[in-house]
């Protein structure tokens, strides 16, 4: 059995990977596709945000089972925010070393549903080796205790992080985390480092014949489309491109890797060109609204922006039907706001000025997945066409069983938003990618990724009518035949 390396490259947008292979910028993935299956409509979770398409991408479930409702979210249960690093502004205004914790230790540690497994575990379980580089989610079964070989990375871990972490058998997670001494370092995960670190350590797990399935994480691209815009990947992408021939040429090129490995290479989102900011701290003024730290004081709700979605949470459940309809009207009136989420009397219930939907598993018509629903209301409101006993959407793809899954997730808020075109919502530190790109939405536009698999998997794209993040996980512990 072939090896196998899982390459996330955050963020890449399909044209854009299109445009890089065609200018000659991408000679490895040139070759994977040539050689390969190419996906170039991959549908991403909703939010289409990296936490949460990270726990889909790790898990195959969705945020209704594995529990990361999206970047920035309201833990009922502890009363307070939790921000995974929306921007180092919103980390700083909830507390840098808060934003760390959960971004490091809760999200896998806590915030992931136990019920869940990762692909990590399932692997680790079958005594598969197991490795990873920096990603969201790594939860495994193997200890891994604070790195501090290094006098930075010893200071550092000694000022903010104590305690060890459950992992797959080798991780390196920045610097903080490393089960053997390679002599690569990430500058602490800085954004531009990544991809090298990235590069660095699997070129040696490879080298050293260290791992059966390895994680290969590329995050990069995402953080320089955000500055520039997605019309900038092909840089980004060039980026991605060489580390993965430096993980080939580890193995003597690129047919003598293909010889021993196969490899699957996705984006978890896309990206959009922003042009304008949603202030929801001006769009709900009117509410007592919970502030980022300190205790409640009679708050009424806690706003939660995520990029191109965000979740609004009733506080006091009592007053949920109270407040609801009188949050959903602010959100449809508010200028760049697309679509409102809720759920209502067991269905889902989206709103926009086109309409409302409603609609819940288990009715007469069946999506492209296969999935059965029941629908009611102005399908105009998602873009839904239906015909033959089906129904689908081209402008929200696989849009009922994402915003199922949204509305449905415990730790999600009370109501969902996202933005329309070139619309983002602005974050708790004031920030926005206002000029560059961003994605969140349930939009075509952000939702649809690549997906590329040679060596592995079936062989040829038409073996599912649609793929998305969910048929990844699957994919990997079919091929170890689990």
């Amino acid at each position: 059995m072939k090896k196998l390396v899982l390459c996330v490259i955050d963020g890449v947008k399909p044209s854009m990977l299109e445009r890089a292979v065609e200018a000659g910028r991408a000679p490895t993935i040139a070759r994977l596709v040539a050689d390969g299956v190419y996906v170039d409509d991959c549908v991403s979770a909703f939010p289409s945000i990296t936490p949460v398409c990270a726990a889909t991408i790790a898990t195959g479930t969705a945020q209704d089972a594995h529990l990361i409702p999206n970047m920035n979210w309201y833990h009922r249960g502890e009363a307070r925010y939790v921000e995974y690093g929306s921007s180092f502004a919103a980390s700083r205004t909830f507390g840098i070393h808060r934003s760390l914790l959960d971004t490091i230790y809760n999200m896998n540690l806590a915030h992931l549903s136990p019920d869940v497994e990762t692909v990590f575990e399932t692997l680790d379980d079958a005594d598969v080796r197991t490795a990873g580089t920096t990603f969201l989610i790594y939860r495994g079964r193997h200890r891994h205790e604070i790195a501090r070989d290094t006098p930075i990375a010893g200071l550092v871990n000694r000022t903010l992080f104590r305690h060890g972490v459950w992992g797959p058998r080798e991780l390196f997670y920045a610097d903080l985390f490393a089960s053997r001494r390679t002599g690569c370092r990430s500058q602490l995960g800085l954004p531009g480092v990544r991809d090298q670190h990235t590069g660095c350590v699997g070129s040696y797990l490879v080298e050293h014949d260290l791992f059966d399935f390895l994680l290969f994480s590329l995050p990069d691209n995402d953080t320089h489309s955000h500055r520039t815009g997605p019309a900038g990947q092909v840089e980004s992408i060039a980026t991605a491109d060489r580390e993965l021939q430096r993980l080939a040429d580890a193995a003597g090129g690129i047919d003598a890797f293909l010889s021993d490995h196969a490899i699957i290479v996705m984006g978890d989102h896309s990206q959009v060109q922003i042009e304008d900011r949603i202030s929801l701290a001006e769009a709900f003024a009117a509410w007592k609204v919970r502030r980022p730290v300190g205790a409640e004081n009679g708050a009424e709700i806690a706003v939660c922006p995520a990029q191109r979605s965000a979740g609004l949470y009733v506080i006091d459940p009592e007053r949920r039907d109270e407040l609801l309809p009188e949050l959903i009207g602010t959100a449809l009136e508010t200028p760049g706001v697309d679509l409102v989420l809720s759920r209502d009397d067991g269905e889902a219930v989206v709103a926009s000025e086109r309409g409302e939907v409603r609609f819940a598993p288990g009715g007469p018509l069946q999506d492209v997945r296969g999935g059965q629903w029941s629908v009611t209301g102005d399908f105009d409101v998602l873009a839904l066409q239906s015909a033959h006993g089906g129904v689908w959407s081209d402008e929200y793809p696989d849009a009922l069983a994402r915003a199922w899954s949204a509305v449905t997730c415990p730790t999600s808020g009370d109501l969902l938003l996202s933005a329309g075109s070139g619309y983002e919502f602005t974050d708790w530190g004031g920030a926005d990618h206002v000029g560059g790109g961003s994605h969140g939405s349930l939009h075509r536009s952000d939702s649809l990724g690549v997906l590329l698999w040679c060596g592995t998997g079936p062989d040829r794209r038409e073996a599912r009518p649609q793929w998305t993040l969910r048929d990844v996980a699957p994919m990997v512990r079919q091929h170890f035949g689990l």
